[in-house]
């Protein structure tokens, strides 16, 4: 079976990104590599990847070599530093400023997942009150978390670096305080609450 992931805000090539998030690296030469590995370790080539901006800040032919090394089917949603992501169009699958993906999932009603796809963060996206999902970038994990929202930010500064898989990001948005409510389950115990992970 493929596999959905997400992620964001790699800035690849981008030595200024070191200090500006904290990142634990000595250079940009092994934060690139190990960003490459961890993506690959998780991601294999039939996956889709739906990228949520920032893609890197390096030349565009060095670009092209760390696209060539990166499993699955990149979809792009353009963040605000996307020059050198642009000039390799056509590595992705599509090139989107916003989108509203669908989830194949039989324990949601109605049997799909839909979660908005911005590289910011919205405070009122479509479906919101209705258990629809928001994944977004940019900040670095700059914002505070919203234990009421069905939303987070997936960037890499945010997850050891390593893209999540859809379960992953249904397991997480469940853990949140208001979750059940929104999504219109109730379960009664914390065995019930597993049994919807």
């Amino acid at each position: 079976m493929h596999k959905i992931w997400f992620t964001s805000d790699h800035h690849f090539g981008h030595n200024g990104i070191i200090q500006y998030a904290g990142r634990p690296f000595e250079s940009v030469e092994e934060m690139d590599e190990t960003m490459i590995r961890k993506w690959n370790e998780k991601v294999n080539d039939k996956d889709a990847v739906y990228y949520l901006g920032d893609f890197a800040l390096n030349r565009p032919e060095r670009l092209k070599e760390i696209l060539k090394r990166l499993n699955g089917s990149i979809y792009l949603i353009t963040g605000n530093h996307e020059v050198s992501a642009l000039s390799c169009k056509k590595r992705f699958e599509w090139v989107k400023d916003y989108y509203e993906l669908k989830v194949n999932d039989d324990t949601v009603p109605g049997g799909k997942q839909k979660i908005v796809l911005f590289h910011y963060s919205i405070r009122n996206w479509n479906g919101k009150g209705k258990g629809s999902f928001h994944l977004y970038g940019h900040s670095h994990g700059t914002l505070e978390e919203d234990r009421n929202s069905l939303s987070f930010d997936i960037g890499v500064d945010n997850h050891d670096f390593y893209p999540l898989e859809y379960q992953e990001v249904k397991a997480m948005m469940l853990k949140k305080e208001s979750a059940l409510q929104i999504l219109r389950r109730e379960p009664t115990d914390s065995k019930s609450i597993e049994n919807l992970l």
